[in-house]
């Protein structure tokens, strides 16, 4: 490799304009999937959503591709090279659906006020943060001792339900524009195909999606309900607005801590993970960046965000490697950092919502679940895809509850209304789902390891993660509602018969010496299968 010298770095370098329109790019389009899911999924009005949540979104994202050019520049110094990059950053994809759907919404929907949804979200960006920020001491220790089928199969539980279904519903409830715009998208990201001067395939998708949809309003069809006095009324949300302080509610958050921790603290951990990978990644392309200062930055600039209104986290991106090799130096960070200020602090993300589909954004949406479910198989081992179905069986569990209470409470009743019993009699096992899909990221986690380890036929720290379990559960955090003391005996009970019968088994029983099969087994007689 060749490495270019200089006596003081570059502030923007022509590759660099290359970066920013992709990177810049990538930015919009989860501005506005953030923007939809904030009025169109939780419904919050639009002076909460463009008059403060954006403006200290917008503050939280120029501070951190600020914060990751200067980190580059001091590299660049240090080193005399001129080809260094700067780390992407941005709005963490992932936790962005996490938290509108497993915390802001159900407690949006629950109270019937999504301020208090916006004050929950606040509270879980805020632990986030200091997850980050004490994570770089023990999130390798966690990544070690975790199987990352465990790790990636709980996030492949949220990602295929309350990431994936219900934009793949979208589409499919306007399929001429919602499967039209996921053709395109698939064509590129994985089939490979460049489009028109190499524009990005997600704002391909969102322009064919935009006119289509106009073209059907114009005809009278009206596929997307977009209409222009709703594009005319963006204009109103027209100005300056800067954030302001929401310290307030971040504390008035607190109370609904139980709900929060259960996803927080191992979606803390996760980020702590991706930011390693990502920053080896970065290293591996020649650019070694101090982890600690990656990972304290990320705490920092999130918790700054939340107290200013913001409920999302930060997190460097994945994809340092693509940007450098496209031109991209330090320039395109803070460049992009300048355009979301304006995008976000003078209300142009407003006119641009009313411009463009929410259905037209849905595939990204459906393309990013899809992505993080195959990530678990394709970066675990082989043998331990029965661990990732079975970290995939509570997140299931949750969505299908959270199904279930969303229409009967549109019907004005509740599953304790009509009966645990009769929902029984209907094939509707509600105590099962509320149990198994209580705490499901934890509860993902804990049995996707156990599974993980056992198949490994490391017992005895199998045993350890079915006692974690054990205490997981009579606290609260996991297969209860609440966090509290004893919440549900009989399910603590089981992780403790668990983790006495693998320590048996780690004692005492007699294991064959070829490797575990995954091939189909025979049941009640002789079973072939053919292709």
């Amino acid at each position: 490799m060749t490495t270019n010298t200089m006596k003081k770095p570059l502030l923007w370098a022509p590759g660099d304009w290359n970066a920013l329109f992709g990177f810049g790019t990538n930015i919009l389009v989860n501005l506005l999937v953030l923007t939809g899911l904030l009025r169109f999924v939780l419904k919050m009005p639009d002076t909460l959503v463009f008059g403060r949540i954006l403006p200290a979104t917008g503050l939280m994202l120029c501070l951190s591709t600020f914060y990751y050019a200067w980190l580059a520049y001091r590299l660049s110094k240090q080193t005399g090279r001129s080809d260094v990059c700067a780390l992407p950053s941005g709005i963490s994809v992932p936790h962005m659906f996490v938290v509108t759907f497993v915390v802001m919404l159900p407690i949006a929907a629950t109270t019937g006020d999504p301020v208090k949804g916006w004050e929950a979200g606040l509270t879980w960006v805020f632990v986030q943060s200091f997850v980050l920020m004490i994570g770089g001491f023990i999130g390798p220790v966690v990544r070690k001792i975790t199987p990352r089928a465990a790790l990636l199969g709980a996030l492949a539980g949220v990602s295929l339900t309350f990431i994936s279904m219900r934009p793949a519903l979208q589409m499919l409830m306007t399929p001429v524009i919602g499967v039209t715009c996921f053709a395109i998208i698939l064509a590129s990201w994985f089939g490979g195909v460049r489009y028109f001067k190499g524009i990005p395939a997600g704002l391909v998708a969102i322009a064919v999606g935009t006119a289509i949809a106009w073209i059907s309003t114009a005809s009278g069809h009206d596929m997307a309900g977009l209409s222009s006095a709703g594009f005319i009324k963006s204009f109103s949300n027209f100005g300056f607005s800067i954030p302001i302080p929401a310290i307030g509610h971040v504390f008035s958050g607190f109370q609904y801590l139980g709900v929060i921790l259960v996803t927080a603290i191992p979606f803390g951990i996760y980020d702590l993970v991706e930011a390693l990978d990502n920053v080896e990644s970065a290293a591996a392309a020649g650019d070694n960046y101090p982890t600690t200062r990656v990972l304290t930055a990320d705490g920092v600039v999130s918790l700054i965000g939340c107290l200013m209104g913001n409920p999302f986290i930060n997190a460097v991106y994945i994809g340092h490697p693509g940007w450098k090799a496209m031109g991209g130096r330090i320039g395109y960070s803070a460049g992009t950092g300048v355009l979301v200020i304006v995008l976000s602090w003078f209300g142009i993300i407003s006119v641009m919502s009313a411009l463009i589909p929410l259905v037209a954004i849905s595939p990204i949406l459906l393309y990013i679940g899809m992505l993080i479910g195959a990530q678990a198989f394709q970066e675990t081992p082989k043998l331990h895809a029965p661990a990732i179905v079975v970290a995939l069986i509570p997140n299931i569990a949750a969505w299908a509850k959270n199904q279930i209470d969303s229409a009967l409470g549109a019907a004005g009743t509740s599953a304790t209304a009509i009966g645990f019993d009769k929902l029984s009699d209907a094939s509707v096992l509600y105590q099962g789902l509320t149990i198994l899909g209580s705490g499901a990221i934890l509860g993902g986690l804990i049995l996707g390891a156990l599974t993980a380890l056992i198949i490994d036929r490391n017992f005895m720290k199998a045993a350890a993660f079915a006692f974690a379990g054990a205490i997981l559960t009579f606290f609260g955090f996991m297969h209860s509602e609440a966090i509290g003391i004893n919440q549900t005996p009989m399910v603590a009970m089981s992780y403790l018969m668990v983790g006495a019968v693998l320590v048996g088994c780690a004692k005492f029983a007699e294991t064959s010496e070829s490797a575990p099969s995954i091939e189909p087994m025979e049941m009640a007689g002789h079973v072939e299968v053919s292709a």
